[in-house]
C-alpha cells in the first residue's frame, strides 16, 4: 500500500475508531533496548492510551526476541523489560483493558514464523527498504538471519493474536505490507479465513529531534526519558542545540531545532507552536528552554509519581507481565491450532 493511501484508509479508521473502536484488535510493542522517552510518548504511547479508552483491544508486545537483530547479546534485558512495564503503567494503561506480553514467553507465537517464512521469498525480503535501512544502520558485521526475517517475526507479532490494526510509522508500512500478504497467501493457499488482513494506522505525531538535532533515539544518546527527574530533564534541555537568531519562530524547514523544541512545549501545554513561538519573541534560545523545561516537567510529573509508586512494587509490575503472558499464550496456543488444522497437521 502507498503512503498516499495509507493515509486515506487511516482518516477513514480514525472515523470509525470515534464510532466504534471496539471492533479493533490493536498490536503494537516495543524492544526493551534502553529508556522510553518523549519521542515515544508523543510518538506512540499517547495513542496507545487513547486506543485503550476508547474501547479497542490493546495488545502491546515487549520484543525481547527482537533486541537480537542488531546486537549480539541482549544487555541488561531484564532491567530494560521492568523500566517498559513501569513507564506503560505510568503513562495510564490498564493491564485490565491492554495484555502486555514478551515475546520470548509464547512461543506458540514464534512456531508461526515457520509456516509464515514459506509464504515469502528470499528476494522479497531483500527488497523491504525498512530491512535495508536497518542493515545499514546495524551494529552488526554481517546480516542475520533474524534480520533478514524480522518482517516475518513482526507478522506473527501481529497475526498470533489476529490484530486488525497496526499503528505505525510510514517507514514502518513496508513491514506491515509483509504481514498482510502472508495473510492472504495463507488464507488464499490453505482455502480457509484463518486471519484477517490488517490495517495500518499511521501516526499523524510529529518528529521530535533529539537534543542534538538529529532523530530523537536511544541508541544516538540524545533523548529525554520520561524516567529522568525533573533536574536531569532540565539538564538535557538546557544542553539541546539551538541556533544564534535571538527572535523565536515556528519554521521546520529553516530552523529544525529551535522549532522542535517550539513543538516540544506546544504539545505539552496543549497550544500551537506558532502561538508559543510568538509568546516567546525575542527571548532567544534560554527563555526558550525555560519554557520547554517547565512545560514538560508539568507534563510529567504525574507521570513521574505514578511511575515511582510502581516502582515501589515490583511484584505488582511482574505480575502484570505474568498474566499478560498467559493471556497472549492462550490466544497463541488457539491460533497455532487453527493454522496446524487448515494445515493438515492435526494428528
Amino acid at each position: 500500500m502507498s503512503t498516499n493511501l495509507a493515509l486515506q484508509r487511516s482518516a477513514e479508521l480514525e472515523e470509525i475508531i470515534d464510532r466504534d473502536a471496539a471492533g479493533f484488535r490493536v498490536l503494537t510493542g516495543d524492544r526493551p533496548t534502553g529508556l522510553l522517552h518523549l519521542g515515544h510518548y508523543f510518538g506512540t504511547l499517547r495513542n496507545r492510551v487513547r486506543l485503550q479508552d476508547l474501547g479497542a483491544e490493546v495488545f502491546v508486545l515487549i520484543a525481547d526476541y527482537q533486541v537480537l537483530t542488531d546486537r549480539d547479546t541482549a544487555e541488561r534485558l531484564d532491567e530494560h523489560v521492568t523500566g517498559l512495564l513501569l513507564d506503560y503503567l505510568a503513562i495510564g494503561l490498564d493491564p485490565a483493558r491492554t495484555v502486555v506480553f514478551a515475546h520470548s514467553a509464547v512461543p506458540a507465537l514464534n512456531q508461526l514464523l515457520l509456516p509464515f517464512l514459506s509464504l515469502v521469498s528470499v528476494p522479497e525480503l531483500n527488497r523491504n527498504p525498512t530491512v535495508k535501512d536497518e542493515i545499514a544502520h546495524s551494529r552488526q558485521p554481517a546480516v542475520s538471519g533474524l534480520m533478514l526475517t524480522y518482517p516475518v517475526h513482526q507478522a506473527a507479532d501481529i497475526l498470533f493474536c489476529k490484530a486488525n490494526l497496526v499503528p505505525v510509522g510510514q517507514d514502518q508500512l513496508p513491514h506491515l505490507e509483509i504481514t498482510r500478504v502472508i495473510a492472504r497467501r495463507f488464507n488464499d493457499r490453505f482455502g480457509t479465513a484463518v486471519f484477517p488482513v490488517p490495517d495500518a494506522l499511521l501516526s499523524a505525531a510529529p518528529l521530535l529531534l533529539g537534543t542534538d538535532g538529529t532523530k530523537m533515539s536511544k541508541s544516538r544518546g540524545n533523548t529525554i526519558p520520561l524516567a529522568a527527574g525533573a533536574d536531569e530533564t532540565a539538564r538535557l534541555i538546557r544542553g539541546a542545540k539551538t541556533d544564534s537568531e535571538p527572535y523565536i519562530s515556528y519554521d521546520p524547514q529553516r530552523r529544525p531545532e529551535v522549532s522542535s523544541l517550539v513543538l516540544l512545549a506546544a504539545l505539552c501545554l496543549g497550544r500551537s507552536p506558532q502561538d508559543v513561538a510568538a509568546d516567546l519573541g525575542t527571548g532567544g534560545g534560554a527563555a526558550l528552554k525555560d519554557t520547554v523545561t517547565m512545560a514538560v516537567n508539568e507534563m510529567l510529573a504525574p507521570v513521574r509519581a505514578r511511575r515511582a509508586e510502581y516502582a515501589r512494587d515490583l511484584s505488582y509490575v511482574r505480575r502484570v507481565l505474568r498474566d499478560g503472558n498467559e493471556r497472549a499464550n492462550e490466544i497463541a496456543s488457539v491460533t497455532l491450532a487453527e493454522v496446524r488444522g487448515a494445515m493438515g497437521m492435526r494428528y
